[in-house]
């Protein structure tokens, strides 16, 4: 698969030309999840909401994405539940808490395209799991650019790109890049 096709796929959205969509629209239409997610010491239900700064967000809303991302079982068990302040930086919650609330904030604008940036490789093994599930859930329905180190994060995706020193070198399926037996196959024989 060559570069030209990765080229041309990353100057349209939907089949429309970038340079013709509006900003503004573009970014409604994502959702992001990063490796360390920037929570407010505000309580659990106003960090999820600010997902979508744009509108009120329903507390129904709110209460669906945190189920989406996994989290609503462990908010429900807490004294205060959506209430609970979360503290600077998320300091009264585990990575994988953080994690999945930064996920529910995500999903409250219902985007098209989710960009997951390294979103588990700050996870121990076990946070890591609980997490991965939430991913796959939020990602149901939706375009999904996931970046990762982690490959078994990614082998169940559509098209992998393979980058190295900013360039696409190798793309395609798991098994595809694993029967090149090029960088793709050296990186999951490395990380293994």
């Amino acid at each position: 698969m060559s570069r030209v096709r990765a080229q041309a796929r990353s100057e349209c959205i939907n089949g429309q030309e970038m340079q013709n969509l509006n900003v503004g629209w573009i970014r409604n239409q994502l959702g992001l999840v990063s490796q360390e997610p920037v929570l407010f010491d505000l309580s659990i239900a106003e960090n999820i909401a600010y997902g979508d700064n744009t509108r009120k967000v329903e507390e129904k809303e709110i209460i669906a994405a945190a189920q989406l991302a996994n989290i609503h079982a462990f908010v429900d068990s807490l004294p205060n539940k959506y209430e609970t302040r979360v503290g600077t930086k998320g300091t009264q919650l585990s990575g994988g808490q953080k994690q999945r609330i930064a996920i529910a904030r995500a999903l409250i604008r219902n985007p098209s395209v989710l960009l997951l940036d390294e979103a588990t490789s700050a996870l121990d093994t076990e946070s890591e799991k609980v997490v991965q599930e939430a991913l796959e859930r939020a990602q149901k329905g939706r375009t999904s650019i996931v970046i990762a180190h982690r490959l078994s994060t990614i082998q169940g995706a559509d098209i992998i790109a393979v980058m190295q020193s900013g360039s696409i070198v190798e793309m395609g399926t798991h098994s595809e890049l694993m029967k090149l037996k090029g960088q793709y196959h050296k990186l999951y024989q490395t990380n293994r």
